[in-house]
């Protein structure tokens, strides 16, 4: 598991809050990777357009038909943080794939941060759209009457939960598949078998990633979907 350890790029003190990390690093280059593709790689606006603004262009349709679709065209004002969430996890996944490099997203006070940001955000927006009638998301109007004081238990613990499992979600997969491989890497020495290691290394490989593409997918449908509860909390 060495290679989720958090190590400082200067020095080898401890730790702080402000001390610049691998995280920090690893982090600060999906940043850089983002604006290369959206801002350098899209500057030209070529009618026909180049492989990277032709990629920049299908991330664009694609988180904005998710958004319009799940949280309705209201939801398109927020189209703009959704889609930045969108591009930081895929590029920090996709990195963290990269040989000698750290998966800042495998980490839960990475996404533990996302999800928080997530959840404060929709619960404050409810609020401030809906009034007390947000409180409406946790009243199941369709229940029989002697069981909606239980069933809005259940739904307000589970809404208070979102966070815990859209950031374990995230880190949890992220994790497993990087030591997975590093299993497999380490049968890689053993003449015997390390041809089937190799095999094994290069499905693992492609499995992640698909994975690192499918849980930036999952972590920010849910994003719409909770925004979508915030701007419509009827049950």
């Amino acid at each position: 598991m060495d290679q989720f350890i958090v190590k400082p790029l200067f020095g080898d003190g401890p730790v702080h809050w402000y001390t610049p990390t691998n995280v920090t690093l690893w982090m600060g280059l999906a940043v850089l990777a983002i604006i290369l593709v959206l801002v350098v790689g899209t500057r030209g606006r070529a009618i026909v357009p180049t492989r990277i603004q032709s990629i920049a262009e299908l991330a664009y349709g694609f988180i904005h038909k998710m958004v319009e679709d799940v949280a309705g065209k209201e939801g398109l004002k927020y189209f703009p943080l959704i889609f930045t969430l969108f591009l930081f996890i895929v590029f920090a996944n996709f990195l963290g794939l990269l040989p000698r490099s750290f998966t800042a997203t495998s980490h839960v006070a990475v996404t533990g941060v996302l999800a928080l940001m997530v959840f404060v955000g929709v619960t404050v927006l409810g609020f401030v759209r809906n009034g007390a009638g947000f409180l409406g998301l946790f009243w199941v109007s369709s229940a029989p009457l002697a069981l909606r004081p239980v069933l809005a238990l259940i739904e307000v613990i589970s809404y208070f939960v979102r966070p815990v499992s859209h950031s374990i979600r995230l880190a949890g997969n992220m994790m497993a598949g990087h030591a997975v491989i590093k299993v497999f890497a380490g049968f890689a020495a053993i003449a015997v078998i390390s041809p089937l290691s190799i095999v094994a290394i290069s499905a693992m490989y492609g499995l992640e990633l698909l994975v690192s593409f499918i849980q930036a997918y999952v972590f920010t449908i849910l994003t719409c979907v909770y925004l979508k509860d915030a701007l419509h909390p009827h049950h």
